[in-house]
């Protein structure tokens, strides 16, 4: 809504809980206190980066705040933007478009993780004992985003994908996804090709190049 009523870039709103969250694909997400639930607005330009690798953007910059709060853990990003802890997912990102406007919902599980999902999860009070404060370590990610986002616009994609490709799960890694057709296609991780798409390499030696969907660890 204030996407649609003109907010300006920069605008951040964060929730101290949310009875209605929702995930990739209109999944139900747990939101209960404690946690962080904030989203940003980004407001496309002319000559911009494609604004899908917006995801990317968010993505290291979550893992640069997350792990300044958890120095000690190793925090690993898959793609395009989930931010895992030991193989359990800490925090996810969602982008929406809205006209010439891409909404960035971030969501870090600070206090809390939820116990039956389809992945582990982790949250950072399981990892440092020590929850950091939500309206703390949204300052923190709002600094981190826009100095990232300013990177992305000014000097294009590839800084971006290089550190991406720096603190992502390492090449070799056996990761599933859902091709056309809800096909699942399971491969092994080969970086990211200058678009920032997945790049996968199958069991028959060939190469495939994952663009949108959900990717799963194996």
């Amino acid at each position: 809504m204030l996407a649609r009523e003109g907010a300006p870039e920069g605008s951040w709103l964060r929730a101290e809980r949310q009875t209605s969250g929702r995930g990739r694909q209109g999944r139900a997400w747990a939101s209960p206190p404690g946690n962080l639930y904030a989203s940003t607005l980004v407001r496309l330009r002319p000559g911009d980066p494609a604004p899908p690798t917006l995801a990317l953007v968010a993505a290291v910059a979550v893992q640069e705040v997350a792990s300044a709060f958890a120095p000690d853990a190793e925090l690993r990003l898959k793609w395009p933007n989930d931010l895992f802890a030991g193989g359990r997912k800490l925090a996810g990102i969602l982008l929406e478009r809205q006209g010439e406007a891409v909404v960035i919902g971030f969501g870090v599980n600070l206090a809390h993780h939820p116990e039956a999902m389809d992945h582990p999860a982790a949250s950072f009070a399981s990892l440092t004992r020590a929850a950091p404060d939500p309206a703390v370590f949204a300052e923190a990610l709002a600094d981190g985003f826009a100095r990232w986002l300013g990177r992305w616009r000014n000097e294009g994609l590839a800084p971006v994908r290089t550190r991406w490709l720096a603190v992502a799960h390492p090449s070799g890694t056996a990761l599933s996804t859902h091709g056309p057709g809800e096909q699942r296609i399971e491969g092994l991780f080969e970086g990211l090709d200058e678009t920032g798409a997945l790049r996968l390499r199958l069991p028959d030696g060939t190469l495939w190049v994952h663009q949108a969907g959900d990717v799963f660890l194996i």
